[in-house]
């Protein structure tokens, strides 16, 4: 925020005072009252304008304000659900990796099954090598004896009945083994086409689940690259909004004070103007006053219109000076010292509004009147009866005589500024306003 200093903020409430109650003070004649009246109450319409367009303006930035809060809402209740998303997504994601892992250890144990099935099908393929040349051999024997014919001479060739029965069992014993060798390489050949069968399905089986888990995982995956994105994107959007909100409020406490700024200058304006009213209705009794103010012994009023702030004698007279605390040469003097004992009244010069009352650094307690084409200081006052903002009329006590701030002694200090009050730079010689 901009920072004034504490002369700024007078001069600012001075000039605002002045400018509404221009020349209304010194209005000589009914007709130049009532323009001024007519002017004020212009600026009333003015006033009222403006406030009404404050109004609006106010009311849209917080409708505004409303849209963007419910629209930080709903993108704040999108940004749940993704995170909500992204969570259940995530956990998809660890839970598909595990059973990918899972996977890659059965296809591992499987291949390594079929390794070592790999190994039992050589040696299953050896020993049936050998029982085939062992089937084959016996029929070669067996072709080349006579076939059964062999058989009969053996059994024929028995000496004893005994001898027949151990021939018979002998050859029954090896029929038996020949069939027991065929069977068993049957099995044999029937148990190695299934397991390469039951291998060779069930690896096919767990690699088609592996590929259909990976697709899965990839699918999550872009799913969560897509929540990602839409994230990053609400943040993004919930940042800006957030930054206009800062915004529209700044700008809604500017409407606030310039909507108290106008309040205030309409306040001052309706004082201006009931005080134009009654300058109005004074301005002959005022003439008659001013004519009969030798003779009833009144305050004298000089041709500006001003009467003396108090009685006593001038102590210091306005421009360069010793001054009676530092000693300084030729410092110069911006107003006019009436030394009077502490605790004498001390009236406004002439009727107005009064701008600042309190405490002034070097002044004391001082107290400034707006009077429309000038502006009147009165310092190192003892006490204060009046406040900012208060009208004021002609000899109305506003305070008594002091020693407060920079003083040598009970005296008022009292300063002119024609027109609006900017510094000490605007002052000019008292003299040249007040009654000789």
């Amino acid at each position: 925020m901009k920072k004034f200093t504490f002369t700024s903020l007078i001069i600012t409430f001075v000039i605002a005072i002045s400018v509404v109650n221009h020349s209304i003070i010194e209005a000589s004649s009914l007709s130049k009252v009532d323009k001024e009246i007519k002017e004020l109450e212009q600026e009333q319409k003015k006033l009222k304008s403006k406030e009404e367009e404050i109004k609006q303006d106010k009311k849209s930035v917080e409708n505004q304000m409303s849209d963007n809060l419910s629209t930080q809402k709903t993108v704040e209740e999108q940004m749940e659900q993704i995170l909500e998303e992204l969570t259940i997504t995530e956990n998809e994601i660890q839970e598909k990796e595990a059973e990918i892992k899972a996977t890659n250890q059965e296809i591992s144990q499987l291949e390594s099954d079929i390794k070592k099935l790999s190994a039992e099908i050589q040696d299953l393929k050896k020993r049936i090598q050998k029982r085939e040349k062992l089937l084959k051999d016996r029929l070669r024997s067996i072709q080349e004896n006579g076939g059964d014919v062999q058989f009969l001479s053996v059994l024929l060739g028995s000496q004893s009945f005994n001898d027949l029965i151990s021939r018979s069992t002998a050859i029954n014993s090896i029929m038996d083994q020949d069939k027991n060798i065929m069977e068993e390489h049957a099995k044999d050949k029937q148990a190695l086409e299934q397991k390469q069968k039951e291998v060779s399905s069930k690896k096919s089986e767990v690699e088609a689940q592996k590929e259909k888990q990976e697709k899965q995982k990839a699918k999550l995956e872009g799913l969560k690259n897509k929540l990602d994105e839409q994230k990053k994107e609400k943040e993004k959007l919930q940042a800006q909004l957030e930054e206009e909100y800062e915004e529209l409020e700044e700008y809604n406490l500017t409407l606030e004070e310039e909507q108290q700024l106008i309040d205030s200058q309409a306040a001052v304006i309706e004082k201006a103007k009931q005080l134009a009213e009654s300058e109005k209705n004074k301005l002959e009794q005022e003439q008659q006053n001013q004519q009969q103010s030798t003779k009833n012994n009144q305050p004298v009023i000089s041709s500006s219109g001003f009467i003396w702030p108090t009685s006593g004698k001038v102590s210091s007279g306005f421009g360069p000076r010793v001054h009676p605390i530092t000693g300084e040469v030729g410092k110069m003097h911006y107003g006019l010292d009436i030394a009077a004992p502490s605790g004498t009244s001390v009236v406004s010069v002439t009727s107005g509004v009064v701008a600042y009352a309190g405490w002034m650094s070097g002044y004391g307690n001082t107290i400034m009147i707006a009077h429309g084409s000038s502006t009147t200081l009165y310092g190192h006052l003892s006490s204060i009866s009046v406040r900012a903002g208060q009208t004021v009329s002609q000899g109305q006590t506003i305070g008594a005589v002091g020693s407060t701030g920079n003083s040598t002694g009970p005296h008022l200090h009292f300063e002119v500024h024609p027109g609006e009050y900017d510094g000490k730079k605007t002052a000019v010689n008292p003299r040249r306003y007040l009654p000789n």
